[in-house]
């Protein structure tokens, strides 16, 4: 960030508050869009300066959860980008498959649209049972939103579509009940998955695993930290295990472009040397 600016000092003071306060890490994410977050906080919220915001934030941490829906991105779509889903179905499954039992890992995984998109996926292939499925997020009322599991009646037409593009079997109402003015999934989708808070800016890796969707995350990281996050997930992939990452991501100029390779690059799956 530029430095004399009064707004961009307020900003580096922020988050190194929110660092020593509360463990969150956002000095290295997308200065503009951190900036364009934390302001667009400041006047929903209704603070008159970011400091006001930070003296506030440092002694009241229900005001840094109001704050943390604004830092983070909980927005999300069902078989987002199905052609995605589509070729995982065709590259990874078959790999997944000689396994008798692997582990997948949704980093960033937001309010759980993905995580049942993909336990959906499992089932159809019939893999659904040897898997476990570690879904994190560092946002603690983004994870507990996916445990519910729970989303937006309205959205279940857009859902759908996107679903039988991602090449779903099914009819896609077999996987929710219409409940709580919502689309309630069924509870047995989840059942291999273990929702937890985890930070690419500051946790290690956890388990080793075959595949790794994280998607729509690292573009709003800095380069070093997108190289950090990739460096844990090749940490975290078993020998040849599989990446994917969003459609606007990509391992082109990263420290670790040489440790992978393309199985789908227009789909951004690659596969771990």
């Amino acid at each position: 960030m530029p430095h004399g600016n009064a707004t961009e000092i307020e900003l580096r003071l922020l988050v190194e508050a929110i660092y020593l306060r509360y463990s969150q890490d956002f000095r290295n994410y997308s200065p503009a869009s951190l900036k364009r977050r934390v302001l667009h906080a400041q006047q929903q919220l209704d603070y008159p300066t970011i400091s006001a915001m930070q003296e506030r934030i440092l002694r009241d941490p229900l005001a840094f959860a109001r704050l943390m829906q604004f830092l983070t991105v909980p927005v999300s779509d069902m078989f987002r980008d199905p052609a995605y889903f589509l070729a995982l179905r065709h590259h990874v499954v078959p790999v997944l498959r000689t396994y008798p039992s692997f582990k997948v890992w949704i980093a960033g995984c937001s309010t759980g649209e993905e995580v049942y998109s993909l336990a959906i996926l499992l089932r159809e292939e019939g893999l659904l049972a040897r898997s476990l499925i570690y879904a994190t997020d560092i946002n603690p009322a983004s994870l507990d939103k996916a445990r519910q599991g729970i989303f937006a009646l309205d959205r279940m037409q857009a859902y759908t579509a996107n679903y039988h593009k991602a090449g779903g079997q099914a009819s896609f109402s077999d996987y929710y009940t219409a409940a709580y003015d919502g689309a309630l999934f069924d509870r047995s989708l989840a059942a291999n998955v273990t929702f937890a808070d985890h930070s690419l800016s500051t946790d290690s890796v956890f388990s080793e695993t075959q595949l790794i969707s994280c998607r729509n995350v690292m573009i709003y990281f800095n380069k070093t930290l997108q190289d950090r996050a990739l460096g844990l997930f090749h940490e975290s992939l078993s020998h040849r295990g599989f990446l994917g990452l969003g459609a606007k991501e990509s391992l082109d100029f990263s420290a670790w472009a040489h440790r992978f390779e393309p199985v789908s690059r227009p789909d951004r799956i690659f596969r771990k040397l």
